[in-house]
């Protein structure tokens, strides 16, 4: 299914929303109460710092600009929705210049996080690695209890 968040008229207009203070309030308040029995697993440029600051785990997910420009283009593509390598990628150097230097909790990574630069990795690597982490935490949780 073909989430329409994911198209590049919203993703050229995200960061300019996501920087008025109120919708930003309104957004964390649902997202905690999404997250206020824990289980949930969430994606967002301030979770971690902002949304859950006491998580027991973060991740902070990066890749090449260029390997994360490709596989958008792919994402848009399987959808019917062309466009040129060169305006994804400055999308999303764009997008992360406003969400790294907005007023509202900018995107930074939490001093706490674990980071995952999956430049070279599939979605199945990805995956073993967050799983690896997860069994290690409880593995650790076990060993204390």
């Amino acid at each position: 299914m073909w989430i329409e968040i994911r198209t590049m008229e919203v993703n050229e207009n995200v960061s300019a929303v996501s920087s008025i203070k109120e919708a930003r309030e309104k957004m964390v308040a649902m997202q905690r109460e999404m997250g206020k029995n824990k289980a949930v697993v969430m994606d967002g440029r301030d979770i971690g710092t902002n949304v859950f600051p006491d998580a027991e785990l973060k991740i902070f997910m990066t890749a090449d600009n260029m390997v994360r420009a490709q596989r958008r283009l792919d994402e848009l593509s399987s959808h019917g929705d062309y466009h040129d390598i060169n305006d994804v990628l400055q999308n999303l150097l764009s997008r992360d210049h406003a969400d790294m230097h907005r007023k509202e909790n900018p995107l930074i990574q939490a001093k706490d996080a674990i980071v995952l630069d999956n430049t070279d990795l599939n979605k199945e690597q990805q995956l073993e690695f967050v799983i690896k982490l997860i069994a290690d935490m409880q593995l650790a949780k076990d060993q204390v209890e």
